[in-house]
């Protein structure tokens, strides 16, 4: 796909994933309009982007639901149109659940799903009116999975699959496309930044996410299976794709090694 004169919008821009994204999606001639909580780190991400008078700051709250109706006429209104919705925010954990307060439990299905939920609702009746749209959710090996220390960032990712699932159906005669791409470890700050189970910063980084893919090898990644339409990619390293066929084929055999790994 040619991205010249693209218009993305993309949340949680200001580091990891996103950050990799806006720069992929620059480097290929895109419009791009940058969401996160951050503004400053947003500014930052914005001027290491090529042709950054191509790129719009766009702060923006995932748990501010209320907001998004007026945010996304600002969006649309930046480039006189959108064509891709990138719904990447999102916060992980690292609490057992008995462990873990239920206001945590909110904090995550909060932003993790209502928060990209809403959002698309959101600029959703700009798609319809324009017969054309792609949204893509940056999910998690965790949205087939289930490990230790994760049940409400597995219960957000989950969520996510069956929603826009079901969404793909609705909109498929509005020519609007739902990609769901499904992150392994990846090295990023999102281990440092999830959420202990008093609602504290974990602040460590895992291995997995310390030995990770690169956030370019996976913007280009991503990027391919979004220029395809696919519907749902794992990009992921082999053992963590490895867990996802298990999980279809053999759930007893993936349920014992999950249970015997020591998860961080």
């Amino acid at each position: 796909m040619n991205y010249t004169n693209k218009t993305i919008w993309i949340t949680g821009a200001s580091s990891g994933i996103g950050k990799g994204l806006a720069f992929a999606f620059a480097n290929k001639g895109a419009n791009l309009i940058l969401s996160s909580r951050n503004e400053e780190k947003l500014n930052k991400v914005k001027n290491a982007c090529k042709d950054s008078d191509k790129v719009k700051v766009l702060p923006l709250d995932l748990a501010d639901f209320s907001s998004f109706e007026n945010k996304a006429k600002i969006a649309v209104d930046f480039f006189n149109g959108i064509d891709i919705l990138i719904n990447n925010g999102g916060i992980s954990q690292r609490s057992f659940a008995k462990e873990t307060s239920f206001q945590v439990d909110q904090k995550i299905l909060n932003i993790n799903f209502l928060g990209s939920v809403a959002l698309t609702k959101a600029l959703l009746p700009h798609f319809i009116d324009r017969k054309q749209g792609q949204i893509v959710v940056i999910s998690s090996i965790m949205g087939k999975i289930g490990t230790p220390l994760r049940t409400s960032y597995a219960a957000s990712k989950h969520a996510l699959h069956g929603f826009f699932d079901s969404l793909r159906a609705e909109v498929y005669n509005d020519n609007i496309s739902v990609t769901i791409l499904c992150p392994g470890y990846v090295n990023t700050n999102v281990s440092i930044n999830a959420l202990s189970g008093d609602g504290s910063k974990h602040n460590k980084n895992d291995p997995g996410n310390a030995n990770g893919m690169s956030t370019n090898a996976f913007a280009e990644k991503a990027i391919k299976a979004i220029s395809k339409q696919k519907q749902e990619v794992i990009i992921a390293g082999a053992k963590e794709s490895m867990a996802v066929y298990l999980k279809r084929f053999f759930p007893s055999i993936l349920s014992n090694i999950v249970r015997k790994i020591d998860v961080t």
